[in-house]
């Protein structure tokens, strides 16, 4: 037996979030009984409806890590027909990204089916790092690299401790190269933190997605992950 939630979520259906509000909405019926209640136990020969479609269990799971390029929304669709990071992989189940990146930032990118992991994974209480590489405005200063660390106040709330540190400065194009990885993944979070320290970023890529990296993939190239990393993403997020 498992948790309704978990079962639509590893369907493929939605993220185990979204299936907690449809729950709660009335919109997920179990053997012809409305269910609204979180935690109800069901098994897999149970019928299931969720917004009066028949729930097809168990779909096979799917991983990609995508270097995302620069100018491509990180969404299904989009409503200005821009590329989307979904253009690059031509698979046949319904895939979506885990978390999202900028249109004009850059690099690591997983996509997948598995809502119970992409849950695991945005969630901030499991503290999986992401680290970027960011050109920025200015000299960075030791102090700058401090501040970072200890948080950064960012609409009304402080960002949790995180890691820094410079890389390189170029004083003839007053620019700096800062290594940031943080543990949340708040709205435009990176590049609010480095307006925070007065330098705003002229360039962003992610690096790193936990242990993952872009390590020989071209820009707009993907690879499937293999089974040894998605059980070592799940291990990373559960500790």
């Amino acid at each position: 037996m498992e948790r309704l939630q978990k079962v639509i979520a590893q369907s493929g259906f939605c993220s185990r979030r979204k299936a907690e509000k449809l729950i709660l909405e009335g919109k997920v019926c179990v053997n012809g009984t409305k269910i609204t209640q979180l935690g109800t136990k069901v098994s897999y020969d149970d019928v299931i409806l969720v917004n009066g479609k028949l729930l097809e269990k168990k779909e096979d799971k799917v991983y990609y890590l995508l270097n995302k390029p620069r100018g491509v929304v990180t969404t299904s669709s989009d409503e200005h027909q821009r590329k989307t990071v979904l253009d690059f992989i031509p698979e046949e189940k319904r895939i979506y990204p885990v978390g999202r990146l900028d249109y004009d930032t850059t690099g690591v990118l997983l996509l997948t089916n598995d809502g119970e992991l992409t849950n695991l994974l945005i969630h901030p209480r499991n503290h999986v790092e992401k680290t970027y590489i960011a050109k920025v405005e200015g000299l960075v200063s030791k102090i700058d690299i401090e501040n970072l660390c200890k948080g950064i106040f960012i609409d009304g709330k402080k960002t949790a401790r995180a890691k820094a540190r410079i890389k390189k400065i170029d004083k003839k194009s007053n620019t700096t190269l800062v290594e940031l990885t943080i543990c949340e993944g708040r709205n435009h979070q990176v590049k609010k933190m480095l307006e925070g320290i007065n330098h705003p970023v002229i360039k962003l890529k992610r690096e790193k997605f936990s242990f993952l990296t872009a390590a020989g993939l071209k820009s707009g190239e993907y690879r499937r992950l293999t089974v040894k990393e998605v059980k070592k993403l799940y291990s990373e997020a559960q500790k």
